[in-house]
């Protein structure tokens, strides 16, 4: 996809949330954390600041796992997935890291059916 389309779906995507969510537009770390929550699948609830990045963490992992760059370990005891990086990620611009995590994010809820 080009720049403008991941940006227009990407634009598409946020209103959706917003709508359904009745709350503002999410940024990119907030749908890092949506998707963080669902990954680790134990549904809405409180979590601590430390748990937070570690959501947004699961969320890069099984994002970039799409590109073949980590693949899922398996879980702890608590049920917490874990990734291992398989091969680098290359090194990208901030515009090229931006536009890849926004094309990421919408082929994630789009194949989630969202």
């Amino acid at each position: 996809m080009k720049p403008a389309e991941i940006n227009q779906k990407f634009a598409e995507l946020q209103d959706k949330i917003a709508t359904d969510f009745d709350n503002e537009k999410p940024d990119l770390k907030v749908l890092l954390f949506l998707i963080g929550v669902q990954e680790l699948g134990k549904g809405p609830r409180k979590f601590s600041k430390r748990q937070k990045e570690e959501l947004m963490h699961i969320a890069n992992c099984k994002l970039f796992s799409q590109m073949g760059f980590y693949e899922l370990e398996g879980q702890d005891q608590d049920g917490w997935p874990h990734w291992k990086l398989v091969k680098p990620i290359p090194n990208y611009t901030l515009l090229e890291q931006e536009m890849l995590i926004k094309s990421l994010i919408v082929t994630y809820f789009e194949e989630n059916g969202y």
